[in-house]
């Protein structure tokens, strides 16, 4: 079983639109039982499912509710059995987002954070059991939980547990990687007083990642280039989308005044940078290009405005949880800058739909990090770090047997 401890996040769904999709129901997931109990302040969400899968859990506020992610599966639920309630909880619904995605969401009578989720795969014939512990709060506790969680981080925070090899009704399935070296042909981005080109150390430690992830056996990886060309800003998230990446990576090593600045940096796509620092990198790197529309059909703008915010909260939201298990997972094998998690405006992180990270590996301005940047040896250490934090993001309880 693997248990995620307290957490909350605080985001606001103006509206939500649920998306008809014909699926081949026999392949997928059910869902045949939910059950909520309340006890000595508790309140839980058990269901049953007929396949192991991951889930994301989301307590919110305004209204007071908690969103549980999972991917496309099927509801075999009586009718009104979403309001079989007790404690906290008000009513639950369900309903397909998408082709691939899945919600319940679980109206609450006041704030609330999660105690406890877990998934517990079943043995002998006994289904798979979800269970999500809800504790009640006042709004005071409810930020001051979302403070102490996520300190100066956008006040976001998702409990992941997303498959890795495990597809519909278990057949083996890969997860999609999209890796984005930055630059390439005719632009080099930045270079070292040496000569030592952007373009050339990522593409180097791009190729060392994809080669740790292929060796798992556990993902597909697809790179924006191929090798020394350039490949504009939209075409790399239209790639990514076309691809149907489950992640993106792009990988980045820029150049200071201050020479002394060194370390990793992780980025998460942001209307408004976290510092100026951040905001000047984002302006540098967009600035040939612009991001690529859509393709939402006959859709009013109205009801495209709607698809696009909440595909872009969902994206970032997961994207902030990626970027903790990254900064976790390589700590230990390179220097980290004073704020190692920030947040800016870059085009190539505002794929509507695939969650991003944007990677600044260090700087080539400074002596240390540019030794560590043409070092294979750290490329492969930082390649296996980065490949356990893709791991712990997918799916937890394989990331802890590998430890």
């Amino acid at each position: 079983m693997v248990t995620m401890t307290k957490r909350c996040a605080a985001w606001f769904i103006l509206a939500m639109v649920i998306i008809a999709s014909p699926v081949n129901a026999a392949a997928l997931v059910h869902l045949t039982r939910a059950v909520i109990t309340s006890d000595n302040g508790h309140t839980t969400f058990e269901a049953d499912i007929t396949n192991p899968v991951g889930f994301s859990v989301t307590a919110q506020t305004n209204p007071n509710r908690v969103i549980i992610e999972l991917p496309r599966m099927a509801f075999n639920l009586p009718k009104g059995a979403g309001q079989n309630v007790s404690g906290v909880i008000s009513a639950f619904r369900f309903a397909a987002v998408d082709k691939r995605r899945s919600r319940i969401i679980i109206e609450t009578k006041k704030p609330v954070v999660i105690n406890t989720s877990s998934v517990k795969a079943g043995y002998g014939g006994h289904p798979t059991h979800i269970t999500v512990d809800l504790i009640e709060t006042s709004q005071e506790g409810y930020a001051d939980t979302l403070a102490r969680d996520n300190g100066d981080a956008p006040p976001v925070e998702t409990a992941a547990l997303s498959p890795a090899g495990e597809g519909q009704g278990g057949e083996p399935h890969k997860m999609i990687i999209a890796l984005d070296p930055g630059h390439g042909g005719k632009d080099p981005g930045a270079s070292s007083q040496t000569g030592i080109k952007e373009k050339d150390v990522v593409f180097a430690y791009a190729l060392a990642l994809k080669q740790a992830l292929l060796k798992t056996g556990r993902y597909d990886v697809v790179m924006t280039r191929d090798g020394d060309n350039f490949v504009r800003l939209q075409d790399r998230v239209k790639l990514a989308r076309e691809k149907k990446a489950d992640l993106l990576i792009a990988i980045h090593a820029d150049t200071l005044d201050d020479s002394d600045v060194r370390g990793t940096t992780v980025y998460t796509v942001s209307d408004q940078a976290s510092d100026a620092e951040a905001d000047a990198l984002a302006q540098k790197e967009n600035r040939a290009d612009v991001i690529a529309g859509m393709d939402l059909g006959k859709q009013t703008d109205e009801v495209s405005n709607v698809l696009i915010n909440l595909a872009q909260r969902e994206s970032k939201n997961q994207a902030m949880f990626f970027a903790k298990k990254a900064i976790a997972e390589i700590k230990p094998i390179t220097e980290m800058t004073s704020k190692p998690i920030r947040s800016a405006g870059f085009v190539v992180l505002k794929a509507p739909d695939v969650p991003s990270v944007l990677v600044e590996l260090g700087y080539l301005s400074n002596t240390q990090d540019q030794a560590m940047l043409v070092s294979a040896e750290w490329r492969h250490e930082m390649a296996l770090a980065m490949t356990k934090s893709i791991d712990a993001y997918f799916n937890p309880m394989l990331s802890a047997s590998l430890k």
